[in-house]
């Protein structure tokens, strides 16, 4: 039988650690679609997010939009709060509860631009404060992290367009 691991409260940590954390991992796509509804897709449409980011097994809004519960392949979860919501412009949130081995606080942000093509720049960035082995397993991720995002990105470019 799988030992389950024991959920547990991160570091209270706000949006500026996305820029100070001991580690950043940062992904970019554009999308050809609207900058509003990739928008509305990160924000208000959390229950469609396992369609389009598979890593995602559910996810729902708590607290009156202002906190998410995420579910994980593999069971792990998230208990997050929001951090930033600006329509067209930023989308980010702390992880505040977790079963994730490591990990001692974690801020996800989102911000969303128009390129000089048009559509929807996208920027994930994953901001991690850990140990030393989940940071040094992070980094050496960092590859397939970034074929998760492109393949997330494809998806929901594909489930926007009209």
């Amino acid at each position: 039988m799988a030992r389950r691991l024991s959920a547990r409260q991160l570091r209270p940590v706000g949006l500026d650690f996305a820029d100070t954390a001991p580690l950043r991992l940062s992904f970019t796509a554009d999308l050809g679609v609207a900058v509003e509804r990739v928008y509305v897709a990160l924000a208000d449409e959390l229950e469609v997010w396992p369609r389009w980011f598979t890593a995602v097994t559910e996810l729902r809004p708590t607290a009156g939009g202002k906190g998410r519960e995420v579910r994980l392949k593999g069971g792990g979860f998230f208990e997050e709060t929001v951090l930033a919501a600006l329509p067209g412009e930023q989308y980010a949130y702390r992880i505040d509860r977790t079963n994730a081995p490591g990990l001692r606080a974690m801020v996800e942000d989102w911000h969303l631009a128009v390129p000089p093509a048009g559509g929807a720049r996208v920027r994930w960035t994953m901001a991690v404060d850990g140990t030393p082995a989940l940071r040094t397993v992070l980094r050496l991720g960092r590859a397939g992290l970034g074929v998760s995002f492109r393949d997330a990105m494809r998806k929901l470019e594909r489930r926007l367009r009209p």
